[in-house]
């Protein structure tokens, strides 16, 4: 009996130091040997400071005004639209969300994935269906047909998503054809990731997330894409860092580019609530593949003991995605810099930014 309990101690032993292994993210040796910048202490605009998209819906109403009216008075100042304006000036993801966060002073987070002609643009959704009322993947577009897209080209000011297009179905792709030139008047369409570069052009950081549609897969041209969007990102001259919930991505980063300050995004989903790999995922178990500098975690999982953990081993926690100021309020005590939309959280940081 005395063997058995010894050899079940053992066992468990070995395990939880498995467990610790596996969850460990990037020593400080190898941080100090590649000289990695950690992601300053700032506010970070979920996709920009934007007009419209994500978060605007009606449960962050009663912040999410000032928010609106910061985001267009803050692209106007940067030269987009006008106050006559009738549609959004800034929505998600586009050029002058971006420029709008970067004359504000916050930093941006900001989602990558590539175009059928292995173009990299920046667009959160696998689809236009949210923001443009177009039900066609970016995977099945050029970029050229992208700019005659219009984001958000029917909705109002505050829109959370973009009405169907004339004649559109969700379901149906094939219903909706490229127009044969771009649209007369003011609009924003997805946008070049180098393009978003040189507008940001080193003023504020940068968190560039990887965006896959499925991240349990691995391809070459997942490969071209990580190749493309690194090369874009190695010649920029401003401070990013990169994510992704794909542990392959940050792995890929980890041997290819060592030097760039990495992060693992993960949200601890119960058990079966999703697949094993996505709950593994959220339990960190994969961080052995990534070695992340820090942890972007849901901002409702604060109190995970296992996020808990890797801030003791030296990971920065990230909040996503929070969108009031009872949450920011919420979430503060776990975690070291934040990701926020659809609220105004304090001052502007551009007079006292950390860089």
């Amino acid at each position: 009996m005395a063997k058995t309990v010894q050899k079940i101690l053992i066992g468990a032993s070995l395990a939880a130091g498995a467990g610790l292994w596996a969850m460990a993210p990037r020593t400080f040796g190898n941080k100090r040997k590649n000289y990695v910048p950690t992601l300053p202490q700032i506010p970070y605009a979920h996709r920009g400071l934007h007009d419209a998209g994500s978060g605007l819906s009606q449960q962050y109403a009663g912040e999410s005004g000032e928010y609106i009216a910061l985001a267009r008075r803050m692209a106007m100042q940067a030269g987009y639209g006008t106050p006559n304006e009738p549609g959004p000036i800034a929505p998600e993801n586009s050029l002058a969300a971006f420029a709008a966060a970067a004359t504000a002073g916050y930093g941006i987070e900001l989602d990558v994935q590539m175009t059928l002609d292995n173009q990299i643009v920046v667009l959160h959704d696998p689809d236009l269906l949210r923001v443009a009322g177009d039900p066609r993947r970016v995977a099945d577009l050029t970029y050229d047909e992208l700019v005659r897209i219009p984001l958000f080209p029917t909705a109002a000011p505050g829109a959370y998503e973009s009405p169907l297009l004339p004649g559109a179905s969700a379901d149906d792709p094939s219903a909706v054809a490229t127009p044969a030139t771009a649209p007369k008047g003011y609009y924003q369409h997805v946008p070049l990731l180098s393009d978003v570069l040189r507008v940001v052009d080193g003023r504020v950081p940068i968190i560039v997330e990887f965006k896959f549609e499925n991240p349990r897969s691995w391809d070459a041209r997942d490969e071209e894409f990580m190749t493309r969007a690194a090369d874009l990102l190695e010649a920029y001259r401003g401070l990013y860092v990169v994510e992704s919930f794909s542990p392959a991505a940050m792995n890929w980063y980890k041997s290819n580019h060592p030097d760039v300050c990495r992060g693992q995004l993960a949200e601890d989903v119960r058990f079966g609530g999703a697949d094993a790999v996505t709950w593994a995922a959220g339990k960190l178990a994969f961080n052995w593949m990534s070695r992340p500098d820090f942890v972007a975690y849901d901002y409702r999982n604060g109190s995970s003991k296992l996020l808990a953990f890797a801030r003791k081993m030296g990971a920065l926690a990230v909040a996503w995605t929070v969108r009031s100021s009872a949450e920011l309020s919420q979430s503060m005590p776990y975690f070291d810099r934040y990701i926020f939309e659809a609220f105004v959280p304090g001052e502007l940081p551009a007079a006292n930014m950390q860089l």
